[in-house]
């Protein structure tokens, strides 16, 4: 029975050098250099403070335009007239060179195919500067310039405030309203 009543005595005794700990370290805070408390005050004036920005804003214009446009036709006439007669005058012209039997037939055949080439050539290059045709058609055409606009940007604003009599400036990153806390401070001299 000793043994626990020493052990409640030292369970006392330490509780009660805590409390007592605890409460002069919190009075020696109050009792210090300084208390902080939250209050209100009332705001007397507010002004905005700006800056000029500049923004690029894009502005799209379009219009309707005439444009030429060529067409060519592969319209091949369905006639070989140019390269058959090409054929003939080459493979006579090819005849009249050659001395003799061998020669001639040699030449007729080489003349035949220069002149059917020729024709050919000559007949596609005609055709080709007759089909050809021109027409106009509108087109959109786009273009996108940037014009620069300048703003006034509330960055922030200053607020007047009274508080006990007192008047007080600040500055704050949004609007406020007609009260706003205020952070009291109780110093003794």
């Amino acid at each position: 029975m000793k043994t626990l009543r020493s052990f409640i005595d030292i369970k006392l005794l330490t509780t009660s050098v805590v409390l007592f700990l605890m409460t002069f370290s919190s009075l020696g805070y109050a009792g210090g250099r300084h208390h902080n408390s939250v209050n209100w005050a009332k705001v007397s004036r507010v002004e905005p403070i700006t800056q000029t920005v500049e923004r690029r804003v894009p502005e799209r214009e379009c219009w309707d335009e005439q444009v030429k446009y060529y067409e060519g036709h592969s319209d091949s006439g369905n006639t070989y007239t140019s390269t058959i007669m090409g054929g003939i005058i080459g493979g006579a012209l090819g005849n009249a060179v050659g001395h003799k039997k061998k020669n001639k037939q040699i030449g007729t055949a080489v003349g035949a195919i220069l002149g059917a080439s020729i024709g050919s050539d000559m007949a596609s290059n005609d055709r080709r500067h007759k089909v050809k045709t021109s027409h106009y058609r509108n087109e959109r055409r786009c273009n996108v310039t940037h014009h620069v606009n300048y703003e006034e940007e509330i960055i922030a604003y200053r607020v007047w405030y009274r508080y006990k009599g007192e008047e007080y400036k600040t500055r704050m990153n949004h609007k406020p309203g007609k009260k706003i806390k205020v952070r009291v401070s109780v110093e003794p001299f």
